[in-house]
Parts: C-alpha cells; structure tokens; sequence
C-alpha cells in the first residue's frame, strides 16, 4: 500500500491535444471556454474585451491547406520527436491530435507542431492562439473515446477517419 500520493503512479496510454488558430475561440465565446483547466459559460462582455486586444484579425487556414498542414504536424512529430500519431485532424480553425505513450513533455509537443507550421506557412503575423489543451488517456477507453472523437472530425470532412499515411 503506498505511503503517500507521491509513491502512486499512473500510467498515460495516450494524449489529445487542441489548440486553435489565433483569434477563433477567445475566452467568453459563445460555445463555452476553459480557462486554467476550468469550463466556463459564455461571456459576451469578456468576448468583446478579449476582441478588443487582438493585435491581428484572426487566423484561419484555408480549406485546401489543412491536408498540407497536417502532412507537416505528422511528419515532424513522427520524425523530429519520435512520436506515435494515433488521431490527427486539421479544420481551419483548430486542430485535434492523439500522440500514443511518450516520454516527451506536452509543451515541447505542443512547440513542434506550432512551430513546424509556422515555419511552413512563414506569416507575418501571428496563426495560433497562446497555449493548448491536453486530455490525458489512463485507460483504453478513454484513449479509444478520443482518437474516434478526432477521427469523426475528419469524417465530417468527408475524408477517410486515418487521411494521412502515417497514422495507418
């Protein structure tokens, strides 16, 4: 029996991360945001302030250059860091990625596919919001629930749920 919560370990089976492009989902939005891991309602008041400050309007990909981006995030995840892509699905204004069992750190995950973009694209303004979320998988259920969660997204696209070679 451990002594104190520090001897109990639990093992990650997978992450889902979401980030979005830059000015899409502020905080206040109509759909519900979270902010420091909590879910809050919609805000209007604080939606506006938060349009106010935007430095850029905000960023979306073009429709015909999400299979390009996710062929980028792909590549340099499996590639640069080694990663096990499970999920991927790249909408013009947010993407969805499930990453099996890694020691690697989420921030520098989250680092690589935002920078890996960047590079590719090369804006001169800013294409992603600040931070990411993450959504982490203990057990096979939960890591099931969000790679087919990711995938239905692809098949709303009309795309395959696995649309690109690295993920089959």
């Amino acid at each position: 029996m451990p002594r104190d919560r520090s001897e109990i370990r639990h093992r990650i089976l997978g992450t889902m991360y979401t980030t979005t492009t830059y000015g899409m989902w502020l905080r206040g939005d109509a759909r519900g945001y979270v902010q420091d891991g909590r879910t809050y309602p919609a805000n209007l008041a604080v939606e506006a302030m938060d349009r106010a400050r935007l430095q850029h309007p905000p960023f979306e990909f073009n429709s015909w250059d999400c299979h390009s981006v996710g062929e980028w995030i792909g590549r340099a995840l499996c590639e640069r860091l080694a990663l096990k892509l499970l999920a991927l699905t790249v909408r013009t204004w947010h993407i969805h990625f499930v990453v099996a069992e890694t020691t690697v750190a989420p921030p520098t995950i989250s680092k690589c596919v935002k920078d890996t973009v960047r590079f590719h694209l090369k804006p001169s303004r800013p294409i992603w919001s600040d931070g990411y979320d993450k959504r982490f998988c203990f057990d096979e259920a939960a890591l099931q629930a969000r790679i087919a969660y990711v995938e239905q997204h692809n098949i709303e696209d009309g795309q395959e749920p696995k649309p690109w070679e690295f993920l089959r």
